[in-house]
């Protein structure tokens, strides 16, 4: 462990942190308000093949040449797998409350049905322990996108059966770790897996289907549903929940073009996932849009009651607003181009008013006070108690370094999102009413980042993806700081 500085919590010698900024920030966070990392297997545990593994989706769509940036591999990652001693002594180190990790799939049923792999599930026994001997809460997600390759090749989330299948992996989880999960997260942003999985084609399984991708939309919900009543048949002692990413959406003009297919953007991009958890209903689409929806108008009232069963929370995962405009422009998406875009009849338009990220997505911390303002405007007492499940950036960043790395960037972004998310749902705030538990940083250290290989990253530890060595940013040091000045830790 590194020798402190008890006023800042930062190495002796080592990055200076403003004393008062963190202490202003910390002091407005309530005693029981949770700071937590987030990070998800496939992009950080590597050992592929490892105790019974089978391959994923994501294994077969990054094995397709031209899919991932660089021809980058995700087979050994951050190399998690065989190096989470040293990962949770990092999170020690860092002074959080919680880790919100995610199960992969296919370690714990290879098939995606039948036994649960007995192998598969030690490792995560194993990770939970050391987060519970190390004073930090386990919150388990678990879909973060990697779908067993057989199931995928059966349809994936086009499948019914992918929902049902879901259930009995839930139900395994649920019965080994139970008892000392705190947080169950079921999925991870639905609407990231349809839109750019299904929909788009830029992340597995790389299929193109436009609005034709909405019965993944159904399926996941209903693999929600599913998984809630699995987890609490399973006796599990922690909370339940859901996160989804979650935008305000604008029209670019007062066009009424703008304003309809931002409408329509504003539902596919958050109403038609959490509308019918919280309110056991799809949303009306626009009377010119409702040809694109025709699926979701065919759906069993019976599915829905399973879909809007009562959560302990509900995550919302914010990294920017967005701007819609009518007519096609260039086949940019947040992720990544996709051609598919050229055949909608409307794109996504830039925020030149904003800094960007490295991945050119706009720095506006004030959308997430409007953004909880909108979901409670929305769903009234039906909205549960909130986490904010991920927020971070990625920007520009060296390969190998010497030390800790100046990302003051990060800091300022976490430092203005995380001030944000307080001060919004405080007393006299745009959200006060928004029972806000924590907020997550996305992400603890630099990963795969799906397409985009490990040219984005987002972590307040820097890997080395040559030597896997971690070294704290200052970043790190920071959130590490406003842990110590919120308990008087020396």
């Amino acid at each position: 462990m590194a020798v402190q500085n008890a006023a800042t919590g930062n190495e002796a010698g080592g990055p200076a942190v403003n004393d008062d900024a963190v202490r202003e920030l910390a002091g407005r966070l309530r005693p029981d308000f949770t700071l937590g990392v987030a990070a998800a297997a496939f992009q950080i545990e590597g050992a592929l093949a490892a105790d019974g593994r089978g391959p994923s989706g994501w294994d077969a769509f990054a094995a397709k040449p031209g899919s991932i940036r660089d021809g980058n591999s995700p087979a050994v990652a951050c190399d998690h797998y065989n190096r989470v001693p040293e990962d949770v002594a990092l999170m020690r180190e860092l002074g959080i409350d919680s880790y919100r990790f995610s199960i992969a799939w296919p370690r714990v049923q290879p098939e995606g049905r039948g036994s649960a792999n007995p192998r598969g599930l030690d490792f995560y026994d194993r990770l939970v322990d050391l987060l519970l001997a190390a004073g930090i809460s386990p919150m388990a997600t678990l879909y973060h996108w990697d779908t067993p390759l057989p199931l995928e090749h059966a349809g994936g989330w086009m499948n019914r059966a992918t929902a049902e299948r879901f259930a009995e992996y839930a139900a395994a989880a649920g019965h080994r770790l139970g008892d000392r999960v705190a947080q169950w997260v079921t999925l991870n942003e639905p609407v990231s897996v349809t839109l750019n999985g299904y929909a788009l084609g830029v992340h597995a399984p790389g299929r193109d289907l436009l609005f034709n991708a909405l019965p993944s939309v159904h399926h996941q919900l209903l693999g929600h549903g599913l998984a809630v009543q699995a987890l609490r048949a399973a006796g599990v002692t922690g909370s339940i929940g859901v996160t989804n990413l979650h935008s305000p959406v604008r029209p670019a003009t007062r066009r009424l073009a703008d304003r309809l297919l931002a409408r329509v953007f504003d539902l596919v991009l958050n109403r038609i996932y959490a509308d019918p958890i919280l309110l056991g209903r799809y949303p009306d689409p626009p009377l010119a849009a409702r040809p694109w929806f025709r699926f979701l108008s065919r759906t069993s009232d019976d599915d829905l009651r399973l879909i809007s069963q009562p959560i302990d929370f509900y995550g919302v995962n914010y990294y920017y607003p967005v701007r819609v405009a009518a007519g096609q422009g260039p086949p940019s998406t947040p992720t990544g181009n996709a051609e598919a875009m050229s055949r909608l009849p409307f794109h996504l338009a830039a925020f030149p008013e904003y800094s960007t990220t490295g991945f050119g997505w706009p720095v506006a911390p004030e959308h997430l006070g409007i953004l909880l303002r909108e979901l409670k405007d929305r769903y009234g007492p039906a909205l549960p108690p909130v986490y904010i499940t991920e927020s971070g950036a990625s920007f520009p960043e060296p390969e190998h370094v010497a030390g800790p790395l100046a990302d003051s960037r990060r800091i300022a972004y976490l430092a203005d999102h995380l001030g944000q998310a307080v001060s919004s749902t405080a007393p006299g705030g745009i959200a006060h009413d928004v029972d806000l538990l924590g907020y997550f940083v996305w992400t603890f250290m630099d990963n795969f980042e799906w397409a985009a290989g490990y040219s984005q990253r987002f972590g307040l530890v820097h890997v080395d993806f040559e030597t896997l060595k971690r070294t704290p940013k200052k970043s790190f040091y920071w959130l590490q700081a406003i842990c110590r000045a919120r308990t008087g830790a020396a």
